[in-house]
């Protein structure tokens, strides 16, 4: 199994019950200018009222700016990356903060830190290590360097994959809770998944249970959660790199409350 970040621990199944999912009116647009990528965003919000944000990456003497980009409220992203060695990428992150990154791959580990070099208040690090058994196990922690200084989180983990089927245990607060997710492939078209946490005070939750299939006409995702919303989304690919996600929400207490969002990237 290759090097995986321990934030990804989970990714395969969670992607299934959480990604495409929206009920917001969105529309993303990319084109290639040269060297130059520029990708304009707009969305609708309450009333009609449209936000947009327009942003840019391009590489230059080994220094990759991944997002150079300007918000619709006068804020601006800035994230930039830099790989000095093979195995290791040095980022910078800004926003409303600035973070310094490293990440470190080397054979089936993988390693990340990050100081906020803002405030300085905090110094976060994580690992994960994946074997050839189909298993990773990892853990991350993040120490204060503000007030009362200590590490103030800290959080294990470990997945399985084994032909159609993976899940994966991770803890959160303080290993306090720890939170369930399966994933079973049952044919090429497809595919289950499920989210549940545990703890002391719950022994059982579930999160939510949900599914992808790959329909002739768009790949169809669908889910029901814990508070009985039940939510489905289409993602279809309507012409050469334009692609429509369609979807809709509703609590089966309250049928009248549905809501819909519309999603195109071209």
């Amino acid at each position: 199994m290759g090097p995986t970040k321990f934030s990804d621990i989970a990714k395969t199944p969670t992607d299934i019950l959480n990604e495409d999912y929206t009920s917001k009116i969105s529309l993303k647009c990319k084109k290639s200018a040269g060297p130059v990528a520029v990708t304009l965003e707009t969305n609708r919000g309450p009333q009609g009222v449209l936000s947009s944000k327009v942003g840019t990456k391009f590489a230059y003497a080994g220094l990759s700016f991944d997002k150079v980009q300007l918000l619709a409220d006068g804020g601006q992203v800035f994230e930039s990356s830099l790989t000095p060695y093979s195995g290791v990428k040095l980022s910078f992150k800004g926003n409303k903060g600035a973070d310094l990154g490293c990440d470190y791959k080397s054979g089936n580990f993988f390693a990340t830190g990050k100081l906020d070099v803002k405030d300085m208040s905090q110094f976060s690090t994580s690992g994960c290590y994946g074997m050839s058994s189909g298993i990773s196990v990892g853990g991350n922690a993040t120490y204060n360097m503000s007030g009362k200084s200590g590490i103030s989180a800290f959080n294990i983990g470990t997945s399985y994959s084994s032909g159609p089927f993976f899940a994966s245990v991770t803890s959160s607060n303080k290993v306090s809770q720890f939170n369930l997710s399966t994933m079973y492939k049952v044919n090429a078209n497809l595919t289950l998944a499920s989210s549940t946490t545990h703890s002391s005070t719950k022994s059982f939750d579930l999160v939510s249970v949900g599914g992808l299939y790959k329909a002739p006409f768009g790949d169809v995702k669908a889910k029901v959660g814990s508070d009985g919303l039940v939510s489905a989304c289409i993602i279809k690919k309507v012409a050469s790199d334009v692609t429509v996600t369609a979807s809709g929400s509703v609590a089966a207490s309250d049928p009248s409350a549905f809501k819909y969002g519309l999603g195109i990237v071209m």
